[in-house]
């Protein structure tokens, strides 16, 4: 039977590993000549839209994270992937545990109601996700505290749109607040940047800016749809 020459010459390259007689032909070569022992499994690169972008000196190569269904066309940055997979794992293990729930609680500012809020919402909607918003959940006469705290318990995660009408109650002792201490406590929550930056949000909330998201200044409102509708999908 023949030996492994790793003990004596190693396996430093992939011609080394080739000319070993027990373990020739077990690796494979990658470009340039270098060589690689193992994978990750959570995402696998791909070339289609977005290229690469720069992060912390490295590169954020456009990727497919293990949620997204064969044929997406939806690209991820690895940045995206790493925050988002965490909030997978809870989608799955409550889905499991209540299939019943909604998929997400749409947190936003009440000056957003009519616009960006609802934007992001009949996006969703339109993408298969159901969600739980003030403006059709807050029947007439019902304290709104009490719909709100119904609202939060029967969803899988939770969503908070960040504008500037948000940066500006966040300081303030609202119902913003309560809904977003509830989310961050679960870890259940999706900041989403709109028309201001994680940078001015870390002004007024450092603990929520501690939770990469996503940004409408990188994706737009109908590919954040998408990404959160894919994240959301049982």
């Amino acid at each position: 039977m023949a030996r492994c020459t790793a003990p004596s010459r190693g396996h430093r390259s992939a011609a080394a590993a080739e000319n070993c007689p027990a373990c020739g032909g077990r690796y494979g070569r990658y470009g340039g000549g270098g060589y690689s022992s193992y994978s990750t499994p959570s995402y696998s690169p791909s070339s289609s839209s977005g290229g690469s972008r720069s992060i912390a000196g490295g590169s954020s190569r456009s990727a497919k994270p293990r949620w997204s269904k064969s044929g997406s066309l939806v690209s991820y940055t690895l940045s995206q992937i790493q925050s988002l997979e965490p909030i997978r794992e809870t989608v799955e293990a409550r889905a499991a545990q209540q299939p019943d729930l909604r998929d997400v609680f749409l947190c936003h500012a009440w000056g957003d109601r009519k616009e960006a809020a609802k934007e992001l919402h009949d996006l969703l909607v339109a993408a298969g996700v159901k969600v739980w918003f003030s403006e059709n959940d807050l029947g007439l006469g019902v304290p709104m505290m009490r719909a709100i705290d119904k609202g939060l318990a029967n969803s899988r995660i939770g969503l908070v749109l960040v504008t500037p009408a948000m940066l500006e109650r966040l300081p303030q002792e609202s119902v913003a607040d309560k809904e977003l201490s509830t989310l961050l406590a679960g870890n259940q929550l999706i900041p989403i940047v709109h028309n201001t930056t994680y940078e001015a949000l870390r002004n007024v909330s450092p603990m929520l800016a501690s939770r990469t998201g996503l940004d409408t200044s990188e994706d737009s409102m109908t590919v954040v749809a998408e990404k959160i509708a894919e994240l959301v999908e049982i």
